[in-house]
This record gives C-alpha cells, sequence and structure tokens, in this order.
C-alpha cells in the first residue's frame, strides 16, 4: 500500500487507538451531516494482510440501499423519456422555503414518482447483505457495509466490527425487496 495512505502510518493508527480507548464503542464516528438512523461514516482499526491499518467504513440499512437503487433507476428511465433530464435539484428561495418547481421540473418529478411505485410493485430491485472493500482509498481501506438491520446504532456497529475483526462475519444472502412507507400519501 502508499505510503501516503495516513490509514497505514503507525502514529495515524495509534491516535485513532486512543480516542477509541476513551469511549465505550470500538469504533469512531465520522462528523458529518450524511449520518443519521440508517447511515454511519466510521473508523475502527483492524488487521489487513498482517498489518494493522485504519478500516473507514460507511454502514446503512437494506432499506436504504434498496430505497437508493430504486431512485436510481427510476431517474434512469426519466433521463430516458425526458429528452433535456435534468436531476432534481430542490432549492430554498431568500425566506427558506424550497423554491416552486417549474412544470417541466414537476412532469419529471411525478414521473419519478410513478417509476418508483412500479420499480418497488413489480420489485425489480432487490439487494442483500455485503461488505465491499477499497484498499485504493484515500485513507485506510474503505469498507461500504450494507446490512438487514432497521436502524444503525452503536449496538449493530460495535457487533460488526467485533464480528469483521475476529473473521466471524455471517452476511445474509437472501434478496430483499422494500416499498416506500408513503402509503399514508395515497390518494387512489
Amino acid at each position: 500500500m502508499s505510503a501516503q495512505n495516513p490509514g497505514f502510518d503507525a502514529a495515524e493508527i495509534d491516535k485513532l487507538k486512543q480516542k477509541i480507548a476513551q469511549q465505550k464503542n470500538s469504533f469512531v464516528l465520522v462528523d458529518t451531516e450524511d449520518n443519521n438512523d440508517e447511515y454511519k461514516h466510521f473508523r475502527f482499526t483492524g488487521m489487513y494482510e498482517g498489518k494493522e491499518v485504519i478500516y473507514d467504513a460507511v454502514i446503512y440499512t437494506l432499506r436504504l440501499h434498496h430505497a437508493s437503487e430504486v431512485y436510481e433507476l427510476a431517474e434512469h428511465k426519466a433521463a430516458q423519456k425526458f429528452p433535456n433530464f435534468k436531476p432534481i435539484k430542490f432549492q430554498e428561495d431568500e425566506n427558506g422555503d424550497l423554491r416552486t418547481l417549474d412544470n417541466v421540473e414537476e412532469e419529471i418529478g411525478l414521473y419519478i414518482a410513478e417509476m418508483i411505485d412500479d420499480i418497488e410493485d413489480e420489485e425489480l430491485v432487490k439487494v442483500q447483505e455485503h461488505v465491499d472493500m477499497d484498499n485504493g482509498g484515500e485513507y485506510g481501506i474503505g469498507l461500504d457495509i450494507g446490512l438487514n438491520v432497521d436502524e444503525v446504532d452503536d449496538e449493530v456497529m460495535n457487533k460488526f466490527v467485533a464480528d469483521f475483526n475476529e473473521d466471524n462475519l455471517k452476511l445474509d444472502d437472501t434478496l430483499y425487496s422494500f416499498v416506500s412507507d408513503e402509503e399514508e400519501y395515497d390518494v387512489d
């Protein structure tokens, strides 16, 4: 691995280990606005090819992963249907309110919503638990983790770190499909 990657540097590893030792968890949360109940960015130490390294990881629920994949597919279908397609960017006006979408954006948005419903109804997207490793990143070894849990909390993360570091991780290979929780907005 590259000497420029600080995730392989002994001093950097020791710094992270000290931070971890000062708390009750086996990891340190990376301070980012993306962290929420279903997604966390965190770091922990472990072994890689016989050497101690820092793992720079994101962990998320399969429900969130599924929703992201469904939205991406719906956007792709919208791009095929609308020649001037641009992803919808919600913007705030000077009062902090969301700017109204123009007619084309609204039409695209409605089409995307319709495609999401169709994709979910037909179960076109299925996801499964996974851990993808990236050893070519800029900081340590990257891990992309999707687990079939309702929420990503400290307990889930501590269990993952322990199982991963003890080479005891058992992933469920079942394929899952989810439906959005927006039934209450249905006006049929």
